[in-house]
């Protein structure tokens, strides 16, 4: 398929391999901040052709694994109540508050449904006029546009009965934390480039100078990732 196998060539990928191997002088922790890297890494095996000098470090990769647990409660108290549509992506139905889940909730008779997008939320708030609808708008930068449009549509509608819980979260200050914790172990971060390509990298050039690291923005496919690694050890 043309622009995407163009990004899994295999003898590419293999030079590429070597590159890195030839570059890499010591050893480094380098860290994928999004899940969705994490997730072409490992079904591609590039962790397995890397020099053994190279440490992939799984970082804070997706909403699911950083959204606040008071926010989940808060969810689960929100679903509870009688005459609430609580709707939410289906991987946050598993994720633990401090006594259960939006599973359990569903389980016990909360009306909890799984949506593929917040416009889902919107058009049952449309056919469902008595229920208040609440859309569970949880993500980094690329899914707060998204969120923004559910809510812009259903005030156009004049749904008065939709409503969002949010809990977005950025990218660069999640950096900034992991470097300043005292356990970090992490030289260079592979950004990614959904999220640059919604707010801009703007923010990472003062957060490499003053952490002294490499921050390369990379796409998904493995020649992009390979690329990201080479230009963090170089």
């Amino acid at each position: 398929m043309k622009y995407l196998t163009e990004y899994r060539d295999g003898p590419k990928a293999r030079a590429l391999a070597e590159a890195i191997r030839r570059e890499t002088t010591r050893p480094w922790a380098i860290m994928e901040v999004c899940g969705g890297q994490t997730h072409s890494i490992i079904r591609n095996g590039i962790d397995q052709i890397l020099p053994d000098k190279i440490e992939l470090i799984h970082g804070p990769g997706c909403p699911v694994c950083v959204t606040p647990l008071e926010t989940i409660d808060k969810a689960l108290a929100i679903a509870a109540l009688p005459n609430v549509t609580f709707c939410s992506f289906g991987d946050m139905l598993r994720v633990p508050g401090s006594s259960h889940d939006l599973f359990t909730a569903k389980s016990r008779g909360a009306d909890v449904r799984i949506v593929y997008s917040p416009l889902d939320a919107v058009r049952i708030a449309e056919r469902e006029p008595e229920r208040q609808v609440v859309f569970f708008a949880i993500g980094f930068e690329t899914t707060a546009p998204a969120n923004a449009m559910a809510a812009k549509l259903a005030k156009a509608r004049n749904l008065p009965n939709f409503s969002l819980l949010v809990s977005h979260v950025l990218v660069p200050p999640a950096i900034d934390a992991i470097m300043q914790s005292p356990d970090n172990r992490v030289q260079a971060f592979l950004a990614a480039g959904h999220v640059c390509s919604v707010m801009g990298y703007w923010q990472y050039p003062p957060l490499a100078e003053r952490h002294r690291v490499p921050i390369v923005v990379t796409g998904f496919e493995p020649l992009d990732l390979l690329r990201g690694i080479l230009r963090a050890v170089r």
